[in-house]
């Protein structure tokens, strides 16, 4: 079974709900990203969702997109990532998605992707410019390897493409919380509640909400209705002034990991 289906199985037969940080893969460098990585279950993260540095990111926000510069600008390409997750995978299983461009997949070729991402220890992706109709051509191949595509809804996502994208979805569902590029938010969209209960509504599969969410406070509240929450920028944000300031990125990103998740799973699972 995927490391992704068995996480969610096991915290659902536990009524738990997941937290999912983000880290973008080499920044400040892969030693710091490693060290992270090999000590977020112990920060309380259930799965981890890991960005491909690129130069023309589509949904990610500022502090994401300099994220993604500061790698870039010290070397890390996509082979790099695939091996920070090959050292991960030498002491640990938590699941982990690759955050990555369709541009990056197409350059590599579909298939060749998902092969090398299996073959590093990578459970799933989020492309958030594969078009579905592109993303129904790919599941069969993906599926066939347990490698899960996972499906982007956001607030403005139309009907008929909802049911579309819930069709093909694996692992879990990406909800987008707020309109417009990811970043931290002071507060959350009014229409949260009533999206993602519908949202529930349409899909057996878990629900994990991200886009905004900055604080625990926040964490906790979409935790309340969502299977996963996915935080970010905060993390990023917090990796990278630590660093500037020649503290340590790895124990101030855990702390903060470690509150969020705290907050997270102080919430019942509804599902």
């Amino acid at each position: 079974m995927n490391r992704i289906d068995a996480k969610f199985a096991d915290l659902r037969g536990r009524r738990q709900k997941a937290f999912i940080p983000f880290l973008t893969a080499g920044d400040p460098d892969a030693d710091t990203t490693v060290r992270i990585l090999e000590n977020a279950d112990a920060a309380g993260a259930d799965l981890i969702e890991l960005g491909f540095p690129f130069s023309d990111p589509v949904a990610d926000g500022p502090t994401i997109q300099a994220s993604y510069t500061r790698a870039l600008a010290s070397g890390q390409n996509n082979e790099d990532v695939f091996r920070i997750v090959r050292t991960l995978r030498r002491s640990s299983d938590i699941p982990v998605v690759a955050m990555i461009s369709y541009s990056l997949v197409f350059k590599m070729g579909f298939e060749s992707f998902v092969e090398r991402a299996i073959e590093a220890g990578l459970d799933g992706a989020t492309i958030p410019d594969l078009p579905a109709e592109e993303m129904q051509k790919f599941v069969p191949y993906s599926s066939e390897r347990e490698f899960n595509l996972i499906s982007f809804i956001t607030p403005a996502t139309a009907i008929g493409r909802r049911k579309q994208l819930l069709s093909l979805a694996r692992g879990f569902v990406y909800y987008i919380a707020v309109r417009g590029i990811t970043g931290e938010r002071k507060s959350m969209p009014e229409d949260l509640r009533d999206n993602l209960l519908r949202l529930k509504k349409e899909t057996d599969l878990p629900v994990a909400v991200g886009f905004g969410i900055s604080s625990p406070a926040q964490a906790q509240s979409a935790a309340a209705l969502a299977d996963a929450v996915i935080v970010g920028s905060a993390i990023v944000r917090t990796i990278n002034e630590t660093h500037s300031g020649r503290g340590d990125p790895v124990k101030a990103a855990l702390k903060l990991m470690k509150e969020l998740s705290t907050s997270v799973k102080n919430e019942d699972c509804i599902c």
